[in-house]
């Protein structure tokens, strides 16, 4: 009755209203799905606050590390250069691990130039060292093509140069010159120094710079001689540089196998031998760097004495004024030269022809005049073109060691 009384009073041409039906799930349902999602909030919150992992989310890769085969090997030197390490921003480096060295295999060491951050990488010979913590000492090396074996005597770490007989390496590796034109008109030397670590720039200076350029290398690098052959090759004339300590050592540190004024007297003339057995064919040495070694008597006086019982000459770089080595070459009568210029200490071309210039009025005022530089393209551009046309200023090039005789004569 209810329901055909509602047909009755609704009104015509309308449907009668329908009651819309709502989809329910039962209440346990509801009770589940709701504790579900309140566990997987509590798991990830929990997972956030108790994991101290602080590479999360990044890439992870896996690597198998194979233990060495010998226990007893030592590790690789440790990388010495000059300043501070500089940082690359944007670069990312990949580098193999380093390896660990028995004797007789080779070592890498990272060198450090101060002034640019630029990094080399040079490659020495492992051997036994002189002090636990030191740089290790090279195995031997080859024997240079051209080398007088008389001159030649053997020492723990390979050939190193001794006078015999008569001879000297200071005369027979001598370049040739016309001594006789050098005693009477100014002369000027050039020496080219931080060469055979980096084979470019080293070969630019072999094959770009005049013949009568003294070219001076380091120790370091991977095969110093291959490159000291390649210069005697072109008739330069070689001088070896001696790393010695600076006053801001250990900061400022010329490399392994520093000649140091803590060490005594035998220790650094161990550590002489195998900078000596580097690579032969040298008319003498110099210091690299060394400010404070050289201004030092008793580290530097037995330094001399053996340098001079060996047929060398000695060649400072004129770098520290307070430096000995003039009075002591002078006490042992061996051949002795001192830098009058450092070409480029401001590398730009401007400041490298002022400073020629100022090496060619020393030569006119004083008879000889030595100036030194290194091998940075504008300084080998620039020394090229003035040495180009300097016999027609009256000015006569030659090797470091014609200049030497010749200031030790006048």
């Amino acid at each position: 009755m209810t329901e055909t009384a509602d047909d009755l009073s609704a009104p015509l041409g309308q449907d009668k209203p329908r009651r819309k039906r709502r989809l329910r799930l039962p209440f346990t349902a509801m009770q589940a799905l709701a504790v579900l999602l309140g566990l997987l909030l509590v798991t990830f919150a929990g997972f956030a606050i108790f994991n101290k992992d602080p590479l999360g989310g990044e890439p992870m890769a896996r690597i198998a590390i194979r233990e060495p085969k010998a226990t007893d090997e030592k590790p690789a030197a440790s990388g010495h250069g000059h300043g501070q390490d500089s940082k690359q921003e944007g670069k990312h480096e990949t580098r193999e691990a380093p390896k660990q060295a028995a004797p007789g295999e080779q070592k890498t060491v990272t060198m450090i130039d101060g002034s640019t951050g630029a990094r080399h990488d040079v490659v020495i010979g492992a051997g036994e060292a002189t002090d636990k913590g030191d740089a290790a000492a090279s195995a031997p090396p080859p024997v240079m093509a051209g080398i007088d074996p008389k001159l030649l005597e053997k020492s723990r770490y390979g050939m190193i140069p001794v006078a015999t007989e008569g001879l000297k390496p200071f005369s027979v590796y001598a370049a040739d010159a016309d001594r006789a034109k050098a005693a009477k008109m100014p002369v000027v030397a050039i020496v080219i120094g931080g060469l055979g670590v980096g084979a470019a720039k080293t070969t630019d200076a072999i094959m770009k710079l005049p013949a009568a350029v003294t070219l001076a290398f380091t120790p370091y690098g991977s095969d110093p001689g291959k490159l000291a052959e390649r210069a005697r090759t072109q008739r330069h004339e070689i001088f070896l540089q001696i790393p010695m300590e600076p006053y801001d050592f250990p900061d400022n540190d010329p490399g392994p196998q520093t000649l140091l004024t803590s060490l005594s007297a035998d220790q650094n003339m161990d550590r002489l031998y195998w900078h000596l057995s580097r690579m032969q064919g040298y008319a003498g040495i110099t210091n690299f760097m060394g400010a404070r070694f050289v201004a030092t008597d008793a580290a530097m006086q037995p330094i001399i004495r053996e340098a001079a019982k060996r047929g060398l000459g000695f060649f400072d770089d004129g770098s520290s004024p307070r430096s000995i080595a003039p009075l002591a070459a002078a006490s042992q009568a061996m051949p002795f030269g001192k830098g009058d210029i450092a070409i480029d200490v401001v590398p730009t071309p401007a400041e490298i022809d002022r400073a020629l210039n100022k090496l060619e009025s020393a030569a006119r005022e004083r008879g000889a005049a030595i100036g030194t530089a290194s091998a940075l393209p504008v300084s080998i551009e620039r020394i090229g073109a003035w040495t180009r046309t300097l016999g027609d200023r009256g000015i006569l090039l030659v090797p470091l060691t014609t200049a030497m005789l010749k200031s030790k004569s006048s």
